[in-house]
């Protein structure tokens, strides 16, 4: 997996490529825990993101939670593929997805 980083003031973009799964998800997580000092906004874009395991649905899970007490999370770009885990797994009421 790849992770593509940019900052702009308080607002973060992280685009996700490759699989985001029990290997890949503790990188997404310390760069997240590394990152997120001073986000109001952290935006994801998973367009080239071709898997997601229960591994990564933890680290954006947890990421969720920080961001309800300093501002907002959403995620751009989600396939037919990861679409359906958010939904399988109810993801999709917890996640703002557009």
């Amino acid at each position: 997996m790849e992770i593509h980083e940019m900052k702009e003031g308080n607002k973060l973009s992280i685009t996700l490529s490759g699989r985001l799964d029990t290997i890949t998800a503790p990188d997404l997580e310390n760069k997240l825990n590394s990152s997120l000092e001073n986000i109001n906004e952290l935006i994801f874009d998973f367009s080239a993101l071709s898997y997601l395991s229960s591994a990564g649905l933890r680290v954006l899970l947890s990421a969720q939670k920080r961001m309800n007490r300093q501002g907002s999370l959403v995620i751009h770009g989600v396939n037919e593929t990861i679409m359906e885990i958010f939904e399988a797994t109810g993801f999709t009421d917890i996640l703002k997805i557009e």
